[in-house]
């Protein structure tokens, strides 16, 4: 409870201190962008938080670079 309670005084700290100058100085496209990355990192932080069990993303790498490791072994054994 208290980690979620951080984690979210953490991301209105970053807001406050990171949005004002974006929005003064007109630029949409980097608030926009700016957004997105804070909104994914503030779901995973909570995510990762809770008992929730994420996924690694080098089993996704090691799923895709497998097959082609075995064949290029393989071939020169």
């Amino acid at each position: 409870m208290w980690t979620i309670i951080g984690i979210i005084i953490v991301h209105v700290i970053i807001i406050w201190i990171e949005v004002p100058p974006l929005l003064r100085n007109s630029e949409r496209k980097e608030l926009i962008g700016f957004s997105i990355l804070l909104f994914i990192g503030f779901v995973l932080s909570i995510l990762e938080s809770t008992t929730i069990e994420l996924p690694n993303p080098l089993d996704l790498v090691t799923f895709i670079y497998k097959p082609v490791s075995d064949f290029v072994y393989g071939f020169l054994k």
